[in-house]
C-alpha cells in the first residue's frame, strides 16, 4: 500500500495537475478538434488504399483473390482517385480544422482564419510548379508544418486585431464585406513573412519548409518508435485515467501528428512497394494495447459477466458489448477502477504487457506495421486486421493478448470481488434479532 499511496500522491500533485492544463491549453484542444476534423477523410482514404491493394499474393490460386487483384490493376488509377482526395491531401483538413478551433476558442471569426492558415501552408508546402499545386507535402510528412501554419496565422490576426493593425469599415457595411476586408493585412503579412523564409530555405537548403520542419522533428519521429516511448506515453495515459482524468484524450491529442505522420510514411512505403518503418501508428495503439478501451478492460468486462457478485455481474452484462467496441467508461466508472487500489496494478499494468509483446511482434515481422487509420470504435479483433492490411496474424495476437490480459486481471478481480460479496452479503442479511428470556426482562 506504500508503493500505491506514493504513486497516488506524485499523480495528484504532480501529473494531474500538469495535464489539466496541458488538457485545456487552446493550441493542444485546437490540434486535437483539427486531427478529429479530418479522421472521416483519413478513415475513407484508408479503406480505399485496401481496396487497391488486395491482400492476396499475385501468384494466388483463390479464385476471388485472383478477380479481386485483376479489378485492382485495370482500375487502379480510378480506385485511387478517392484515396488521393481524402488522406492524399489530409493536412489541408487539418489546417483548416486546426484554425477554425483555435480561432473559435479566442471568439474570432473561424472561417476567415481557416482561409488564412490554408493559404499559408499551400504556400510553403505546395508552391505552384508547371502550372499544378505538387501534392507531395500534402499527406503525411506536411503534418507538423500544416499545424505551425494554423497557429501562426490565427495568432497573427489575433496580435494584428489586439494592436487596432486592421482596416475598419463603416457600420453600414455589411459583416461579411467588413471581414473580407479586415484580413488584407493578415494576409499581406504572411506574404511578407512565411514566403521570404520559403524562398530563402529553398535557396540556401534546396528544399521546402515541410522538408525542414521533418528534419527537426525527425529525432522525435524516431524515438516514437521505441518501445520505452511507446511505454511512457500509455503510463501517462493510465495514471491519469486512473486518477479519473480523461488520460486518452490528452496522450492522444499530443500523439495525433506523429500518429498521422508515421501512418503517412507507412503507406507511402507501402504503396511504393518498400519496407515499412514505423511501428507506432494508431492501430498499433487502439487494438494492441488497449484492447476494449484503456487498460485493456475488455478482458475485465468478460470477467464480470461471469461474476458471483450481483453488482459486478449486472455491470458485466451493461459494459461487455461497449468493451467490444472499444467503450469502457461504464467498467472505468462503474466498477469503479478509478482510484480503486485492487485495480490499480492490472489497469496499468495489462496494457504495458500488450505493448511488448505486440512491439516484438511487429518486430519480428509475426503481424505487419500499420497502413490504415480506422475508427477507434472498430472492434480490436478487425481493427488490428484492417489497419495491418487485412491479414490474418493481428486477429491471432489480438486473442492472444485477450487471454493474457484476462489472466493478469483475474487475482486482482477475484479479491476484488470477494470484497464486493462481504458487502452485498452484509447488505441482504437482517441484523439478528434480540431474545428475551421470557418472565425475566433479561435480554440474552
Amino acid at each position: 500500500m506504500k508503493i500505491y499511496e506514493r504513486v497516488m500522491h506524485v499523480v495528484e500533485h504532480y501529473i494531474a495537475p500538469m495535464a489539466a492544463k496541458v488538457g485545456s491549453q487552446k493550441h493542444v484542444r485546437a490540434m486535437r478538434d483539427g486531427f478529429i476534423t479530418a479522421m472521416p477523410f483519413i478513415i475513407v482514404g484508408s479503406f480505399i488504399l485496401i481496396f487497391a491493394f488486395p491482400p492476396f499474393a499475385e501468384d494466388t490460386q483463390n479464385g476471388f483473390g485472383k478477380a479481386w487483384l485483376s479489378f485492382a490493376t485495370t482500375h487502379f488509377d480510378t480506385i485511387m482517385m478517392p484515396f488521393n482526395m481524402t488522406m492524399g491531401i489530409m493536412t489541408i483538413f487539418v489546417s483548416l480544422g486546426v484554425a477554425y478551433s483555435l480561432a473559435r476558442s479566442y471568439q474570432m471569426d473561424g472561417i476567415t482564419s481557416a482561409a488564412l492558415a490554408l493559404m499559408s501552408f499551400l504556400l510553403v508546402a505546395s508552391p505552384v510548379k508547371d502550372g499544378g499545386l505538387p501534392t507531395g507535402h500534402l499527406a503525411g510528412t506536411g503534418i507538423f508544418t500544416a499545424v505551425i501554419c494554423a497557429f501562426f496565422s490565427v495568432e497573427l490576426i489575433r496580435f494584428l486585431k489586439k494592436h487596432n493593425i486592421t482596416i475598419r469599415m463603416p457600420e453600414q457595411v455589411p459583416p461579411a464585406i467588413a471581414r473580407s476586408f479586415e484580413m488584407l493585412i493578415p494576409v499581406l503579412v504572411v506574404f511578407m513573412t512565411l514566403y521570404p523564409l520559403s524562398l530563402y530555405i529553398q535557396s540556401q537548403h534546396d528544399m521546402l519548409i515541410p522538408d525542414a520542419v521533418m528534419e527537426m522533428f525527425r529525432p522525435l519521429i524516431s524515438a516514437s518508435n521505441t518501445l520505452p516511448a511507446i511505454i511512457g506515453a500509455l503510463l501517462v495515459s493510465q495514471l491519469l485515467w486512473f486518477a479519473g482524468i480523461h488520460g486518452a484524450a490528452i496522450v492522444v491529442g499530443l500523439l495525433s501528428p506523429i500518429f498521422l505522420t508515421n501512418i503517412g510514411a507507412n503507406i507511402d512505403a507501402f504503396v511504393a512497394g518498400e519496407p515499412i518503418p514505423n511501428i507506432f501508428t494508431q492501430p498499433f495503439w487502439d487494438f494492441y494495447i488497449f484492447i476494449g478501451g484503456s487498460g485493456a478492460t475488455l478482458a475485465l468486462a468478460i470477467l464480470m459477466v461471469f461474476s458471483r457478485s450481483v453488482h459486478l455481474r449486472s455491470l458485466g452484462r451493461m459494459s461487455a458489448v461497449p468493451g467490444f467496441f472499444q467503450i469502457n467508461e461504464p467498467v472505468i466508472f462503474g466498477a469503479p477502477i478509478v482510484l480503486n487500489p485492487l485495480l490499480f496494478v492490472p489497469f496499468v499494468f495489462a496494457p504495458i504487457v500488450n505493448a511488448v509483446i505486440a512491439y516484438f511482434a511487429v518486430q519480428v515481422g509475426f503481424v505487419g506495421m500499420g497502413v490504415a487509420t480506422t475508427p477507434w470504435t472498430t472492434p480490436a479483433i478487425i481493427g488490428a486486421s484492417w489497419g495491418a492490411g487485412w491479414t490474418l496474424t493481428p486477429v491471432l495476437l489480438v486473442i492472444g493478448l485477450l487471454i493474457i490480459d484476462l489472466l493478469i486481471y483475474l487475482p486482482f478481480f477475484r479479491m476484488f470481488e470477494k470484497q464486493l460479496l462481504e458487502q452485498e452479503r452484509a447488505v441482504s442479511e437482517p441484523p439478528a434479532k434480540a431474545k428475551t428470556t421470557a418472565g425475566t426482562g433479561v435480554t440474552a
